[in-house]
């Protein structure tokens, strides 16, 4: 099994021993404001710095969203439920949007992603509290202050 990391309070990633092959690989963190946190590995990067690196990438979605278009009737939407339960880093994903808030990024080896929990996702429910109308720090707070075990409800654009 190859290394799973934590964020100590100050930000930097310590390897801790656990899932999903890749050795050498350090899970990413993100904060609450939704920056991502990772610590340059020797070799896989030119800079001798070790500091964490930030990133904030645009939004996945292909266009605009609202809530009325999730929850028509007929619509191009399904509603799907996750159980995710959190580790000593978080839940593995970003939420990111505004009036629906949607999933911007899941972590490839985090707990969301053995959930089955993908980008371009719509968040309608965390812990059974109705979130379509919110914006993704009001979502964010919900769970980072919750339970480590996090039920949510999202919509996904069907193939058709």
């Amino acid at each position: 099994m190859g290394p799973r990391t934590a964020v100590a309070p100050s930000k930097e990633v310590k390897v801790v021993g656990g899932r999903c092959g890749g050795q050498g690989r350090a899970r990413l963190r993100s904060s609450s404001d939704g920056s991502r946190y990772s610590r340059r590995e020797v070799g896989l990067s030119n800079s001798s710095s070790s500091s964490p690196m930030l990133s904030n990438p645009k939004s996945v979605l292909k266009r605009p969203v609202s809530t009325e278009e999730l929850q028509k009737p007929g619509g191009p939407y399904i509603k799907k439920t996750f159980t995710i339960v959190g580790d000593a880093v978080g839940w593995g994903f970003v939420v990111r949007g505004n009036r629906p808030c949607h999933i911007q990024a899941v972590e490839p080896c985090g707990p969301a992603a053995a959930a089955g929990m993908k980008v371009c996702q719509f968040v309608v429910s965390v812990n059974g509290l109705n979130v379509l109308n919110l914006d993704y720090r009001t979502v964010s707070h919900l769970i980072l202050t919750g339970p480590r075990t996090v039920v949510m409800e999202v919509m996904e654009e069907t193939d058709h």
